[in-house]
């Protein structure tokens, strides 16, 4: 395969929503550049993109699909990605690496509720975006509806290049509005005839003309002087002003497809050869340490790798860009995140499933290599000459949580490793152990993130699991005041056990004074891993206990704040007061004094009105105003406090403070309220007490367990 230089490869991503028409469209520009003889199709299941059974079985993009076309001396890097928001992290990774983004829209339904959610990661990297609207052969096709919608919600900078002589079934001709040309295709589609623009189209098609000149001429001082002395723009200099537009995020131009026909997906083509702009013309990438690297061939080579597969029989493929220089096989690079350095051998393009070997591959280019061991998404790998780390992918925090349980224990150990590897190939599953509930917890994007990933770890690692409310890490606490003793005596032959602990346990909070009638001797202040605070005052006097008994007393304390009296969750915000007791010359001993404590305090503490505490929520919903009081009734049925309300690019955000407990499936119905236009986000704020019925309810059902398992 030929090797492309930096100003001859394109890198542009498909996104849009799910039945937008993205992996159609993506066949018909393979077979128009000659790379595949025979168009396939989404319901036949032979497509280039959608490769993997996951995909064949639920009819739309899972994983994103790099793939590339050769077009008169360019290469286009392509990358098909998914439309459900459930599989954002797919679309943000290709968002990264790519140049361009070519925005599917479909004629039938106009913007719809993916189109938002992708571009804000379209606009979040400044990627320069071209508008197409697809579908114009159905019945039900409406260009003028799109077009209107789509100039709502990305403003000003929808910019007309081409627009259709009819829509539906007789849709066969588009007029090109930078070529002043009319593109005919055959019935079948294809490559067209390229005819004068009708009588009856010629004044809509120069009106729309001299529009498109003016904004691309209102992008470049030079440009701007060339079209005030001669009225207009030769075809150079509009495209370059439309390039300058779309650099700088004023232009998107718009663009006429029936990609299940084959009718424009070849002037697509040709406008991302001419016009999208290169890795080469891109602002510089950014390293962590905010230094630029210029995509630039003569550099030494750097490494920014975005994906991560596993694949049968395969083994470890790792997705990267060349940011700067030139990668060849055998070339030696360093990974300052893991500290090794890792040696590249063969290097692939990637066309779905299928893999070319090439021998060299400059800056800009997009490629595959397999086999590197200690390389993740998001690493960077330099030559000899480089350093630093591009700025990482930045993945949005998971919407939902369960637990996950494999259904065999013999797969229990294995089931973390297998979640470990999906981990590094969508980096927006995350799976972790929380020690406190003593759960193997799974975070995803949605409901349907969590159904594939079971169904991957059912087909593919043939492991069985089972999903489950996860619990919630409650804390527990005291309202007031109590005392208590306990003395711990056994006697069972030779040295026995000794040890009796006076104490006084107070809600603790900052400034307190000094307890009453005791004399401080010492004073222990912990801060808790968990959150809050234990104080620990040493009150003996006349030497009833030994202090080299104190650390036991303070373990005993702990241990039992480990687990609290009430649902077992951790104990936080409490002082204790050790005053008085009694021990043994013999018997008394460390083990002695630990129960006596850990007794002393779980009694003193149900004496002192204890309150189970609750994780608090911010939570912030953006969704269209008709939706608003819905979202607000389904909020205050969730034990919510509205907090406020406010307006963000045109939609209502309601702000509210939630309890974690009732979080549970908010994400799924708040997509159903809002037939997927709502945007969640939530952050942990604090712990709240826990309403009386429900404290009184999980005590008991707590209470029920212990006897149980005793």
């Amino acid at each position: 395969m030929k090797t492309y230089d930096e100003k001859h490869i394109k890198n542009v991503v498909l996104i849009g929503s799910a039945k937008s028409g993205k992996t159609t469209l993506a066949e018909s520009m393979l077979f128009e550049a000659g790379i595949i003889a025979r168009r396939g199709t989404v319901e036949e299941k032979n497509t280039i993109s959608d490769y993997h059974e996951i995909e064949h079985e639920r009819g739309n993009s899972v994983y994103a699909t790099p793939f590339h076309t050769e077009w008169k001396d360019y290469k286009i890097n392509v990358v098909d990605t998914p439309g459900l928001d459930d599989f954002i992290g797919e679309v943000i990774s290709s968002i990264r690496v790519c140049d361009t983004a070519v925005m599917l829209l479909n004629a039938q339904h106009g913007v719809e509720v993916g189109t938002e959610i992708i571009f804000d990661y379209v606009d979040r990297y400044q990627r320069p975006t071209i508008i197409a609207i697809n579908q114009l052969d159905h019945e039900k096709a409406n260009f003028q509806n799109t077009l209107d919608e789509a100039k709502a919600f990305f403003g000003n900078a929808v910019t007309l290049t081409q627009y259709p002589v009819q829509t539906g079934p007789g849709f066969d001709a588009i007029i090109d509005l930078i070529k002043m040309v009319m593109y005919k295709f055959p019935a079948g589609g294809g490559k067209p005839q390229k005819l004068p623009i009708p009588a009856e189209e010629l004044d809509n098609a120069n009106r729309l003309h001299n529009e498109l000149v003016e904004k691309a001429a209102e992008n470049d001082e030079n440009l701007m002087a060339l079209y005030f002395d001669k009225g207009n723009l030769d075809e150079d200099e509009l495209r370059e002003g439309i390039k300058i537009g779309m650099m700088k995020h004023q232009v998107f131009p718009v663009f006429c497809l029936s990609g299940k026909k084959d009718m424009g997906s070849g002037r697509l083509m040709g406008f991302i050869d001419n016009v999208a702009p290169s890795a080469v013309d891109m602002p510089a990438e950014i390293l962590e340490d905010g230094t630029e690297v210029k995509c630039d061939p003569a550099a030494p080579a750097r490494l920014f790798v975005f994906k991560t597969l596993v694949e049968p029989h395969l083994g470890k493929l790792t997705l990267f860009k060349v940011m700067s220089g030139e990668v060849t096989p055998g070339m030696e690079f360093f990974n300052e995140k893991t500290n090794t350095t890792e040696r590249i051998g063969q290097i692939f393009i990637l066309d779905g499933k299928n893999r070319n070997q090439v021998e060299s591959l400059k800056a800009g280019d997009i490629a595959a290599t397999l086999k590197l061991k200690n390389t993740q998404t998001c690493h960077t790998l330099n030559a000899k000459g480089a350093t630093g780390n591009i700025d990482p992918i930045h993945f949005p925090e998971p919407k939902i949580r369960t637990t996950i349980v494999a259904q065999k224990k013999s797969d229990d150990e294995k089931l973390g490793e297998v979640m470990a590897e999906i981990h590094a190939e969508d980096p927006t599953i995350i799976i972790q152990y929380d020690r406190e509930l003593k759960q193997l917890l799974l975070l995803a994007q949605g409901d349907l993130h969590l159904l594939v990933t079971k169904w991957r770890l059912s087909h593919l690692y043939k492991m069985e699991v089972d999903f489950f409310k996860p619990r919630i890490p409650y804390r527990e606490t005291i309202q007031k005041p109590a005392e208590a003793s306990y003395r711990h005596k056994k006697q069972s032959g030779g040295s026995g056990q000794f040890g009796e602990v006076y104490m006084l346990i107070e809600p603790y909070f900052e400034g307190m004074p000094h307890p009453q009638n005791m004399t401080v001797r010492d004073t222990e202040v912990h801060e808790l891993p968990w959150g809050g605070k234990l104080v620990f005052n040493n009150c003996i006097t006349g030497g009833v206990i030994d202090t080299r008994f104190m650390p036991s007393i303070m373990k005993g304390i702990m241990e039992k704040m480990h687990e609290g009296p009430l649902t077992g969750s951790y104990v936080r915000d409490v002082r204790v007061s050790v005053y008085d007791g009694k021990m043994h010359a013999v018997d008394s001993n460390d083990i002695s004094f630990k129960i006596a404590a850990m007794m002393a305090f779980k009694e003193a503490f149900h004496m002192a009105s204890p309150q189970l505490m609750e994780p608090i929520y911010d939570v912030e919903t953006e969704a269209p105003e008709k939706v608003m009081g819905d979202i607000i009734s389904e909020l205050q049925s969730r034990r919510s406090v509205i907090m406020g309300m406010d307006t963000r690019n045109g939609m209502q955000v309601i702000k509210a403070r939630t309890p974690l407990a009732e979080l549970d499936k908010f994400s799924a119905t708040l997509k159903s309220i809002s037939q997927g236009r709502a945007k969640l986000k939530s952050t942990f704020v604090d712990y709240a007490p826990v309403p009386n019925e429900i404290q009184g309810k999980l005590t008991d059902e707590y209470r029920k367990h212990e006897e149980v398992v005793a």
